[in-house]
């Protein structure tokens, strides 16, 4: 690593951030957490955020917080979209792509976490399998040419978790029909998305297409990720550990918004908090699990996801 690269990334916050005037930014999950804290860190140098959610009331009352923030002038908006249904990802990019022709990056950090009991969406996918990896996959892949156009990037908001659980794709039973818990399928949802990411780089690179594709993760941040979906114990257990060892979601935002526009970042890298256990402290490079990059396991990934999604990438 170069000491240019050593001294812009090590420490990294929005303070280092010139203007992005003219910038088009792309964010899943955006009304609350870190992607709502993103946000705002890009609209206050001047970008543009299309916020992709699922809430329409909720995505109103954060445009109207952020537009008394930055003004009225300030170039915010909402397409809904619904990462937990195939169609209403398909309805969302193409509704997108009719209102901006430049995405310089998009962010995927809308995320669930920790579904107490099984859940599958209308496409036949568990839950966190389906929202983290499965619509992101097909959302990126839908947007993809535009991206290529803008010479843009793709940012995947991964986890720590992604080392943790089984640490391998369960092929043979996705869904976990047979013995579901939320901690293993959660882990394995980051660990696809993470292996989709790092696939991805190398297929890009292959090709030698104008895309940048990085992986970061937040650390542990106080956000409303395991509101809706944890059990009762693992949100009393949150609750108190995130007073302790967790920080806020501000700073869980910057590893994103660094992937999204900072110069002299490096592919098969993972950024994020580089303290206790990566969990908090400066923006930098974190260990990265052989896991993540395990080829073989990736290519069959890619080949499920295409088919699940039915969306054949020209990759």
């Amino acid at each position: 690593m170069s000491r240019e690269h050593q001294h812009n990334i090590q420490g990294w916050t929005p303070a280092q951030l010139g203007s992005l005037a003219g910038k088009t930014y792309v964010i899943t999950g955006a009304n609350t957490g870190t992607g709502f804290e993103a946000t705002r860190v890009l609209l206050s140098k001047g970008a543009k955020v299309v916020m992709l959610n699922r809430n329409a009331e909720k995505s109103a009352l954060a445009i109207t917080t952020l537009k008394q923030e930055f003004g009225k002038k300030a170039d915010v908006t909402f397409v809904k979209m619904d990462l937990a249904v195939l169609n209403s990802v398909r309805e969302g990019a193409k509704e997108l792509m009719d209102k901006s022709s430049r995405i310089d990056a998009i962010i995927c950090n809308a995320a669930i976490a920790q579904v107490a009991k099984q859940e599958i969406t209308v496409d036949g996918f568990e839950s966190q399998l389906g929202v983290n990896h499965f619509g992101h996959f097909l959302l990126c892949g839908l947007l993809f040419k535009t991206i290529e156009k803008s010479e843009g990037r793709i940012v995947v908001v991964g986890s720590n978790a992604y080392k943790m659980g089984l640490k391998r794709i369960q092929f043979e039973d996705l869904n976990f029909d047979k013995n579901y818990t939320a901690w293993n399928s959660y882990a394995q949802s980051k660990l696809a998305q993470m292996m989709f990411a790092y696939e991805l780089q190398r297929r890009i690179e292959a090709k030698d297409i104008s895309i940048q594709v990085q992986v970061c993760h937040p650390g542990a941040s106080r956000t409303n990720l395991l509101k809706d979906t944890a059990s009762t114990f693992n949100k009393i257990v949150w609750s108190i550990l995130s007073r302790i060892i967790a920080q806020s979601a501000e700073k869980g935002s910057w590893p994103e918004v660094m992937c999204a526009v900072e110069k002299n970042l490096k592919p098969t890298t993972l950024y994020g908090p580089t303290k206790r256990a990566e969990m908090v402290g400066p923006i930098g490079n974190c260990p990265l699990d052989k896991v993540a990059l395990e080829q073989e396991m990736a290519t069959k990934l890619w080949k499920i996801s295409e088919e699940k999604t039915s969306l054949k990438w020209s990759l």
